[in-house]
This record gives structure tokens, C-alpha cells and sequence, in this order.
């Protein structure tokens, strides 16, 4: 089952929807207003992006006194946790759409960090609330060895560390 929707609160409503749409080359498909839940006169907006795949990625305009408007929105800051920890993750299903993707990242001044994890090729870039967003192109099948395997390390308070396969900084061309 895949998810629905990820949502996350932001403080810059047009700086998040210019990268949402312009950077990530996501469709802004619905907003909802609504009031909050908490007392008084609050209200929000929810509103919804198609990342092209089985899936949408929300956002959280918020306007009530109760909450305020100094709340963190950078996840990984909020926590307490390095920049890379959490991080939402959309899938590239080919080679072309992972390059297609890295290109307007830089196209858009972005440096972008590629990663060769074996089973998989990632691209990162922080959004304009400094959260983490990757392209992911699984580049094989899991084995049955591998999903055996899995369970023991899953378990195991010593385990082997893998190595990347490579690391590519590609640095902007285009202005930010």
C-alpha cells in the first residue's frame, strides 16, 4: 500500500510552492482552508502537490494565535538531528527521470549530492524549509539472500558497514 500523502507545516507559502513547482516539477492539484481544530479564530491552508506517481506531498499554512508563527518547520532542526536523517524520498523510475531531475536542480541553482547505495541511485537537495528531498532509482531486485539477510541485521548490535559506491557533488549552472 503506498502512502496518500506526506504533509509537513511551512512558514513561506510562495517559497515553498515556487520549489514544489518550478524546482521539483510538481503539479499543484488542491488546496483546502479550513478552520483549526483549536479554539478561537484559526484557520490553514492544506494544500497538495502530484509528484507525478502514486502520491501527493502537502503543506501546512497555518494562521492561529495558539500555535503562533514561530513554529520549526526544517523536521531534522525540530528534532534535535543532523540535516540528513529525515527526509522525504520520490521515486525516479529510470536512469532518464533521475538525470532529468539532478539537471533541474542545478538548472535551478541548486549543488546536488549523488549517491551510488548499490541497490539504489540518489540525488539530494534541502527545500526552502531546509528539509531533506531525494529522487530514488532502485537500479535492482532485491535478492532472497538480501531479505533474509535483512532480518539478522535488523537485530544485530555489531553489524558490517557497507560502503557507497561513490559519491558526485554536481555544483549549480543555472542561478539560484
Amino acid at each position: 500500500m503506498g502512502f496518500h500523502h506526506i504533509a509537513l507545516a511551512t512558514r513561506d507559502t510562495e517559497a515553498t510552492h515556487r520549489f514544489y513547482t518550478e524546482v521539483m516539477g510538481f503539479d499543484l492539484v488542491k488546496v483546502v482552508a479550513s478552520p483549526t481544530p483549536n479554539e478561537g479564530d484559526g484557520w490553514s491552508k492544506h494544500f497538495f502537490y502530484d509528484t507525478g506517481g502514486n502520491g501527493m506531498i502537502a503543506f501546512w499554512e497555518i494562521h492561529d494565535a495558539e500555535i503562533g508563527d514561530d513554529f520549526p518547520t526544517d523536521i531534522n532542526a525540530a528534532a534535535g538531528l543532523p540535516w540528513w536523517v529525515n527526509h522525504v524520498a520520490f521515486d525516479a523510475p529510470t536512469r532518464e527521470v533521475l538525470d532529468e531531475r539532478r539537471a533541474r536542480w542545478t538548472d535551478h541553482g541548486h549543488t546536488v549530492i549523488e549517491v551510488d547505495h548499490e541497490f539504489c541511485t540518489s540525488i539530494y537537495i534541502r527545500d526552502p524549509s531546509a528539509n531533506l528531498v531525494e529522487f530514488c532509482l532502485t537500479t535492482r531486485d532485491f535478492t532472497e539472500e538480501e531479505r533474509r539477510h535483512a532480518h539478522e541485521l535488523l537485530r544485530d548490535p555489531s553489524p558490517v558497514f557497507e560502503t557507497e559506491k561513490g559519491v558526485v557533488v554536481h555544483p549549480p549552472t543555472g542561478p539560484a
